[in-house]
């Protein structure tokens, strides 16, 4: 059966990697019944003015770029009132989606097999105050400045290295956060260096929580919050713990809610799916319940 699908390229995304098999994934597309339209990003919020103007018309709205692209797409969709399936086509360079969903990474031909193989699952989507989303993380604090503040020549020259080797340089200016936290059935107060609402199994590429610890279509989201550990020796045994998915610490929290409200004492850096989000005294983060379906 034909379907309509929209292909939306971030040209700049896995350093231009998708070219040599995208020939060969529209190919595979077209010959599985998909008639599909290129739409090429050329800025920054492209994505979600394609994906909100356009999408309506189309079954099926894929993107190929990282997780930037896709969650731009998102929002684009979220402003929908009837929403075309989802799907995914990843080359950027942390992937915490396609890890998440067990996509093929910077692969369009695997990618493509997988858009007509694979099977539309509910999707939870984050939301950032009042009119903004992100696809799977809100979070502030010790290492979510590292997507963006890695330098893009580096991007291009190490790819995931880059983020590894500025989140390691990050290490030595670790800032503390008085936070009031609310959610579901709780309050915190405390000094916190990092804070976030996540709907992912992959954090920055490099934390990874079990998959009995998260449903993408549950309506529900992971809280996590990290304590202050005082000292930088004591935020890298931390970090250890939580690399090797052992969470059996005071120094952290993470439970699962609806919603969370964050207020500080200053205005905070936040990031949403690895890009800027702006400063915030006052964040109110939600987890809208599956409104999108997406294929994998």
């Amino acid at each position: 059966m034909q379907q309509k699908l929209m292909l939306i390229i971030n040209p700049a995304a896995g350093r231009g990697a998708y070219k040599p098999g995208f020939a060969d994934a529209l190919q595979i597309l077209d010959a599985g019944g998909c008639r599909t339209t290129l739409f090429f990003t050329a800025d920054r919020g492209d994505a979600t003015a394609y994906a909100a103007q356009y999408g309506a018309d189309y079954d099926t709205v894929a993107c190929i770029g990282g997780d930037g692209t896709l969650s731009e797409v998102i929002s684009g969709l979220m402003r929908l009132e009837r929403k075309p399936r989802l799907a995914y086509i990843p080359m950027g360079t942390a992937n915490d989606v396609a890890t998440t969903l067990s996509l093929p990474k910077n692969d369009p031909v695997g990618a493509a097999r997988r858009i007509l193989s694979g099977e539309p699952h509910p999707y939870d989507v984050g939301g950032f105050g009042e009119e903004e989303y992100f696809a799977y993380i809100a979070g502030f604090g010790a290492f979510t400045d590292v997507s963006y503040a890695t330098p893009q020549d580096q991007k291009k020259a190490l790819g995931h290295l880059a983020y590894v080797l500025q989140g390691m340089a990050s290490l030595s200016r670790l800032e503390t956060y008085h936070t009031i936290v609310e959610y579901d059935g709780g309050v915190i107060e405390d000094d916190l260096v990092y804070g976030s609402l996540n709907n992912s199994t992959s954090v920055g590429g490099l934390v990874h929580f079990s998959d009995e610890m998260v449903s993408l279509g549950d309506g529900m989201s992971e809280l996590v919050l990290v304590k202050d550990p005082k000292t930088v020796e004591g935020f890298g045994e931390l970090v250890g713990s939580v690399l090797s998915q052992n969470y059996d610490s005071e120094k952290l929290i993470i439970v699962h809610t609806k919603r969370a409200r964050f207020t500080f004492d200053r205005p905070v850096a936040w990031t949403r799916d690895g890009e800027a989000g702006g400063l915030h005294e006052t964040v109110e983060l939600c987890n809208y319940h599956a409104p999108i379906e997406f294929i994998f």
